[in-house]
């Protein structure tokens, strides 16, 4: 819950990378269980958001109702019935709602009940640490990868009715075949981390979105050791400048995208700035065919970011130390081409080294 939180702020309108406490977040549970409690701690954690949960069993959802009637949350965590087992798993249609904000479901992680029992042996787990899911909540046709692979399949219809659709795994080999599940339908947008409680229980999550937010880079790929091919593109690009000072990169930066045809806003007391643009408007071909009263800056603000190919937002942070370095930090806020975001920060490194 708390990896969906730091998704959710880092990807939020106000690009501020920070909890917005006036934000009204919507969640989907997807197999609430018995407890309903990522919901209840949610609503803890977060006064503004609300949940809907849904579950299959019968007895799931009496006691996941009576948990919520206890924390006094009916007002806030909305449980449903799912249909089937091969009902839809994110079924806004017939729970009558147009979008929300995130899913979040703790999927089966077997293909049989004797893959269960195998799995239990091989860890030779003590007694306190053995799993109390009914079979219902810990197997499926399939295994959690294929649980998981309905989610996607799902999310391809439905699109932006959700920001972020995410999923917990329980085996580390899961992450490659989701990854490529993802890759196949088109997705360009995906952040994994690792969960870890104490020194034993170890589990993963993955989170993919049909929209241009991108997280911040140490939250979309959280997982040491995952292979390369299987992380999200780097959302941050990070450059030293040596000898010049914070005045003069401001100024080269200043002089460099007032010339171009984007929004722009820069914070002094902050040394932070917001970018955005409809393109690529740094290239030698779009700057031939910009017109002569067009060279003027555009300051950024909010609602001007409709069809946005790239936001990023730039930071400085200067050693304290005479004649230190200066770390430029550009980080990638929103788009869905890492050609342009690449392209951008090389442009705008050059130009500053220029200076």
């Amino acid at each position: 819950m708390l990896w969906i939180q730091k998704l959710l702020d880092t990807t939020g309108p106000k690009y501020s990378d920070k909890y917005d406490a006036e934000r009204d977040v919507i969640g989907l549970d997807i197999g609430t269980g018995a407890s309903c409690i990522y919901p209840l701690l949610g609503c803890a954690l977060r006064p503004k958001w609300k949940f809907i949960a849904t579950d299959i069993d019968e007895v799931n959802l009496e006691f996941s109702q009576q948990n919520v009637d206890r924390n006094q949350s009916k007002q806030r965590i909305k449980i449903f019935k799912s249909t089937s087992r091969d009902g839809p798993l994110i079924p806004l249609d017939s729970i009558g709602i147009t979008s929300i904000d995130f899913t979040i479901c703790n999927p089966p992680f077997y293909e049989s009940k004797q893959e269960m029992i195998l799995s239990a042996e091989d860890k030779q787990r003590p007694p306190f640490s053995a799993c109390t899911g009914a079979e219902v909540e810990m197997v499926t046709p399939g295994g959690e990868a294929n649980f998981v692979g309905r989610m996607i399949d799902e999310s391809f219809t439905l699109k932006h009715r959700v920001q972020w659709y995410s999923s917990m795994l329980g085996k580390f080999s899961s992450i490659s075949t989701v990854v490529d599940q993802l890759r196949k339908a088109g997705v360009k947008n995906w952040a994994v981390t690792e969960l870890v409680q104490g020194n034993k229980t170890r589990r993963w999550a993955i989170a993919w979105s049909w929209g241009p937010m991108r997280p911040m880079i140490k939250i979309a790929r959280g997982i040491p050791g995952l292979p390369h091919s299987q992380l999200a593109f780097p959302s941050e690009y990070v450059f030293f400048i040596s000898k010049l000072s914070v005045v003069a990169i401001t100024e080269s930066m200043r002089t460099t995208l007032g010339e171009l045809d984007l929004h722009w806003q820069w914070k002094p007391a902050q040394l932070t700035g917001i970018v955005f643009s409809k393109g690529n408007v740094w290239s030698r071909a779009s700057r031939r065919r910009k017109r002569p009263d067009d060279e003027k800056e555009k300051e950024a603000s909010e609602g001007e970011e409709d069809d946005v190919a790239l936001g990023v937002k730039i930071h400085l942070k200067p050693e304290k130390a005479e004649d230190a370095k200066t770390d430029v930090i550009i980080r990638w806020l929103q788009g869905n081409d890492s050609v342009i975001f690449e392209s951008f920060c090389g442009m705008l490194r050059r130009k500053i080294a220029e200076a």
